[in-house]
């Protein structure tokens, strides 16, 4: 995952055993001879054969070819195609640049399995490239700090996918975390002491390189800005620079501060792009403030979206002066925005379009949001030439670049952020990889289930900590009911869960609805059997595991409570756990009555149907995910 362009099975399989070896040739570069001890420190890890040693002796029976260098610093479209071809006795990965060699080491380690005489990796002959140049992952540490290993292991699981673009947001209303040299009261008042160094900057670049990925600054403004005016309140529009958010954009010592700003931080970044966001304005700040108001007044400026309009353009000249290209979210899209500015869309596909219309390139993260607990199978659909490919000129679909999945900090830390971001974004990744036509919910799921698991072995820990969390909510160093609760709930969709729990930077993320996945494994397989049940396709096995599953939860509720009473973080989750065991009680008279093929009581059965969908509603922040599938059963129930 990604699923490869074009795929030839072959007969037999490679072993990896204490004898594996690899070799580089042709073109070499400390980067290939790193990457080749990361493939060796990976089957390492996961097979416990200790072959960062032994590599380096054995006769090489894999071979990497490299052709030529690639760009000194990573650019747009590079080449990052290769050819994997393994037999029972050679592996051979042929690529054009090093890009190519990074992506084609990561398909052959996802190809690693376990059998009954070894570990060992199918024959296959593998010709693949990406469909789109630019395939991101968006880490906010603007409104939460992220610690640097927490930026590491994240690289190393786009790696593992074949991400290439990181955007890096280092700056909101609170906070700015990293070290600006020219104005270092923005880190020292802005920060609360947490902010990254310029040291460390350069580190995580010359790590993401070593992986196939570049680094896109973003510092958004003119609003989302409030951190800065700490150290800086001259650049505030607002009268109270403490209450203020949005930068004034009639003061040329405004420009003066951006043009010293901006040259700084575009030499720190090498990439060419650099993101100066743009999104969410609100123009009443500046058009309650009097001297903003005559500024406009007396040049012609017809309200607070105009007035962005030229704080963009220029903005955008003091990068272009730095010889860097701006993106900037769908608010910076205007008729005169220049054309080799690249909009990145949060606001759909709609607008994704009209920015290739005008003749910009453009960046989709409407749909991936992965802070919004929203499934794999709904970010999978959305493809960033989908909705809108049939109204677009074959230029115009040419400027969509790709798109980028988008980790917000607001109600999400560093300690439950691998859980947001793995394994879903892998189902964006090969939607950005791809070839179109790879549709298949169903083959999806089962091949992320495998990289989910082969992303422990890069060090994420997506899967150790919902189990961490739990153990300190209970108290419990085997929390095996909450652990039997929590495969089958689920945070809120969207932004419910902020309408549901008051959020600020200081809350601590410690609940249920934080230590769970966006999306329940266990309830999804339960729900694909009740359907199946429902519309009388279900095996013998599956009705089987079906009323497994829920006599497992009708019991839990006796075990659970008095867990949950012993700790203030799990109180609340007592009705929950009633609910649980309430639903399965249902479900499983249900399957019954489908089982004997009675006929069941018409008010009984509506009455489930009502608390069913009751349940199904958000409490403890939480839903009760198994209730919909419960709910299923019984409408296939036939009333006396």
């Amino acid at each position: 995952m990604p699923l490869p362009a074009h795929v030839v099975r072959g007969e037999g399989e490679f072993v990896i055993d204490g004898h594996f070896g690899v070799a580089l040739k042709g073109y070499k570069e400390p980067r290939l001879k790193r990457a080749r001890q990361r493939l060796l420190d990976r089957l390492s890890e996961e097979t416990g054969i200790p072959l960062w040693r032994e590599a380096s002796l054995n006769e090489p029976h894999f071979i990497v070819q490299t052709a030529g260098p690639s760009a000194p610093v990573q650019e747009l479209g590079e080449n990052e195609s290769y050819h994997l071809e393994i037999t029972n006795t050679d592996v051979q990965l042929k690529a054009e640049n090093p890009l190519g060699a990074l992506r084609g080491l990561q398909t052959f380690l996802q190809l690693v399995r376990i059998t009954p005489k070894a570990f060992t990796v199918p024959a296959v002959t593998i010709d693949d490239q990406p469909r789109f140049p630019w395939r991101g992952l968006l880490i906010d540490s603007g409104h939460r700090f992220v610690p640097i290993p927490t930026i590491k292991r994240n690289l190393d699981g786009m790696e593992a996918v074949k991400l290439n673009v990181f955007h890096w947001r280092f700056a909101d209303d609170q906070g700015f975390h990293v070290e600006s040299k020219k104005f270092p009261l923005l880190q020292q008042k802005g920060s609360g002491g947490f902010y990254y160094s310029q040291h460390e900057v350069r580190e995580i670049i010359d790590y993401a390189r070593d992986r196939g990925i570049r680094v896109v600054p973003e510092f958004d403004m003119p609003c989302h800005t409030g951190s800065w005016f700490l150290g800086y309140p001259d650049l505030a529009s607002g009268q109270d620079p403490s209450h203020s958010s949005a930068i004034d954009p009639t003061r040329e010592s405004t420009y003066k501060f951006l043009t010293g700003f901006i040259g700084e931080m575009t030499a720190l970044f090498r990439d060419s792009y650099f993101h100066a966001g743009g999104d969410e304005c609100d123009p009443k700040e500046w058009e309650g403030n009097p001297r903003i108001k005559e500024f406009m007044r007396a040049h012609g400026i017809k309200g607070g979206v105009a007035l962005q309009v030229l704080f963009t353009a220029r903005v955008q000249k003091i990068i272009a002066g730095r010889k860097k290209i701006m993106v900037g979210w769908d608010e910076v899209l205007q008729p005169d925005t220049p054309k080799d500015v690249v909009i990145q869309s949060w606001r759909g596909s709609k607008s994704l379009a009209e920015a290739t219309r005008k003749g910009n390139r453009a960046v989709l993260s409407s749909g991936y949001y992965i802070d919004l607990n929203q499934s794999a199978a709904e970010h999978y659909q959305v493809d960033p030439l989908g909705d809108v490919a049939a109204t677009l000129m074959a230029d115009e679909k040419a400027r969509v670049l790709g798109g980028e999945a988008t980790m917000w900090t607001d109600i999400v830390s560093h300690e439950n952020m691998d859980n947001r971001i793995w394994p879903r974004t892998a189902a964006i990744a090969e939607r950005l990889w791809s070839p179109q036509e790879v549709q298949d919910v169903d083959s999806m799921y089962q091949r992320l289930a495998m990289v989910s698991e082969k992303l422990g072995w890069y060090g994420l820990r997506h899967r150790l900590i919902t189990e961490e969390m739990l153990e300190r909510m209970s108290g419990e160093p085997d929390p095996e009911p909450l652990r039997v609760l929590a495969a089958v709930v689920q945070p809120p969709r969207l932004y419910q869960r902020q309408e549901l729990r008051t959020f600020t930077d200081f809350t601590p993320l410690n609940r249920l609805d934080d230590a769970v996945p966006p999306e329940s494994d266990t309830a999804r397989e339960f729900n694909d059997i009740a359907k199946r049940i429902a519309s009388g396709k279900a095996t013998r096995e599956e009705w089987q595991q079906a009323r497994e599953w829920l006599q497992l939860w009708r019991d839990n509720d006796a075990k659970l409570q008095p867990l949950l009473k012993r700790s203030f973080l799990t109180q609340d989750l007592a009705p929950v756990s009633r609910n649980l065991a309430q639903v399965a009680e249902i479900g499983l008279q249900a399957l019954d009555d489908l089982q004997g093929n009675r006929l069941v009581n018409a008010d009984t059965r509506q009455r489930n149907i009502e608390f069913l969908k009751l349940a199904a509603k958000p409490q403890a922040v939480l839903l009760l995910m198994v209730a919909p599938s419960v709910e299923l059963l019984v409408q296939a129930t036939r009333a006396q």
